[in-house]
């Protein structure tokens, strides 16, 4: 199903390659293909909860052997974009997990805990499983008070085996909806992401497939970008929503094998 002209992948990872922990499809025999193909990949993911190197051993669990290099989150891209705002010792009210933490603190940013979130400069979103009353109301009353409020991503739902569940867009809305601001958002459908792994890869954008599950986050980047994208149905938009999406992405596939071929 490739077009001959595609000699790179940057994949998303929920709904393309898991549901939650379970893998979809026979991930040794899709990565096979794929080194047998002689294409080179990467990954593309809103999620980050987990650090490259978390992702590598998750993925290696699978029986799929990568390097952190091949992996860019939206965390990574969060800190980015706030080291070059900020000086490295800017205090940060983060509601996350240890995929942002960590991102944010290797550019050396101070995390603050909830009781001193007051001296916040600026607040960090993203899917936090340890989410609570306390952690929203404070982000509320620093962004009700003029904080730069940023995100890693607006994903409205999460997928898992059993169906989707609510992911950073949807803890996000409850902020939005007590304050009124729209937070800035760092992750698909913004480019950089694309466009880092694009540099790590070494690849031309007409020449890099992007594949995900979500349109309006993997296909609306890849298009931003100016690459070739390809829905997945194995996640969260469904074909019906896909062929009436403009502009029309490239290819349509139920899963990464039957992509990959």
């Amino acid at each position: 199903m490739l077009p001959s002209n595609i000699k790179a992948l940057i994949l998303d990872m929920d709904g393309v390659i898991w549901r939650s922990d379970a893998p979809i499809g026979d991930l040794p025999s899709i990565f096979a293909r794929i080194k047998e193909r002689g294409l080179k990949f990467a990954f593309a993911t809103n999620n980050g909860t987990k650090t490259p190197e978390e992702y590598c051993q998750k993925l290696a669990e699978l029986g799929v052997e990568i390097e952190p290099w091949q992996v860019v989150t939206s965390a990574m891209g969060i800190a980015f974009m706030l080291a070059q705002k900020y000086a490295p010792s800017t205090k940060i009210f983060m509601i996350g997990e240890d995929g942002i933490r960590l991102a944010l603190e290797e550019r050396g940013f101070e995390i603050l805990p909830v009781e001193t979130a007051a001296q916040a400069q600026a607040v960090v979103m993203g899917i936090d499983r340890g989410v609570n009353f306390e952690k929203i109301a404070e982000a509320t009353l620093l962004v009700r008070a003029g904080i730069p409020f940023y995100t890693t991503n607006t994903d409205r739902t999460f997928p898992t085996p059993r169906g989707e569940i609510p992911g950073s867009g949807a803890w996000i809305s409850v902020i939005t909806t007590a304050t009124g601001v729209d937070p800035i958002v760092a992750g698909k459908p913004r480019p950089f992401m694309m466009e880092l792994a694009l540099e790590r890869l070494g690849a031309k954008k007409e020449e890099t497939l992007i594949v995900g599950d979500r349109l309006e986050t993997d296909i609306a980047a890849g298009q931003a970008v100016g690459c070739p994208t390809a829905l997945v149905l194995s996640g969260v938009s469904t074909r019906e929503q896909a062929e009436a999406w403009r502009p029309q992405m490239d290819l349509i596939a139920d899963d990464l094998a039957s992509l990959i071929g």
